[in-house]
């Protein structure tokens, strides 16, 4: 089964008011494992980006404005994502700016139906409890002192490792691999007979005619 873990930035906070993408990272899960191909690209907004999300992510329309349009990157990120389903923390709000780009484009919008929430996941699984992508990280013990500010593939690696515990990756996997070796411990194991160092003697060859001459449709009469 393959997946996309995907994280974005953007200039502001509502895609209604001219809002666009920045950056997009991806990470590629295969049965719940990370395979090691990601996806990451900045991107050319074509606006000024707002001072609240600067200083959440760090980018400024200078520092986009060398980098491509989304249209020009459009079919390189669909060939990545392919048919997967995709992995997203909030999950309307990163659709919702990625199905404007897509429209933009000239694309269809991906639907609903191949996303998954792990923010809803979350607040399923600990009701209640903060379930923000730095809170998860402390929950389950992975290490984001690396993340000093915001970024698409950063966040979209980190939420990657929330995932496989939200959903019991590991253990998962960890349980398949115990029964795999039961399996193999409890099948019986049958050793090969050596080779006879002699020829059979002739009672032995008589009497195994006789009893092949027994057996209708015998192979060794064939």
């Amino acid at each position: 089964m393959r997946e996309i873990v995907l994280d974005t930035e953007t200039t502001g906070l509502d895609v209604a008011l001219g809002h666009r993408l920045i950056e997009i990272g991806g990470v590629e899960l295969k049965n719940h494992i990370p395979t090691g191909a990601t996806y990451h690209q900045r991107l050319n907004p074509q606006r000024q980006v707002d001072k609240e999300a600067s200083e959440v992510h760090g980018m400024t329309l200078a520092d986009l404005e060398h980098k491509p349009l989304f249209s020009e990157i459009a079919d390189g990120f669909l060939a990545f994502v392919g048919d997967a389903k995709l992995v997203i923390h909030n999950a309307p709000f990163d659709m919702g700016f990625i199905n404007e780009e897509l429209t933009r484009a000239n694309h269809p919008p991906i639907p609903n139906e191949r996303v998954v929430d792990t923010l809803l996941l979350a607040r399923r699984k600990f009701p209640g409890a903060q379930a923000s992508l730095d809170a998860l990280c402390k929950r389950f013990d992975i290490d984001a002192s690396h993340r000093t500010s915001h970024g698409a593939l950063i966040d979209a690696e980190l939420l990657a490792q929330v995932y496989i515990e939200l959903i019991g990756g590991k253990q998962q996997h960890l349980m398949l691999k115990r029964q795999a070796k039961q399996a193999q411990a409890s099948t019986p194991r049958t050793e090969a007979r050596p080779p006879r160092a002699f020829p059979p003697s002739e009672a032995e060859l008589k009497a195994h005619a006789e009893f092949v001459g027994k057996i209708d449709g015998a192979l060794w009469n064939k």
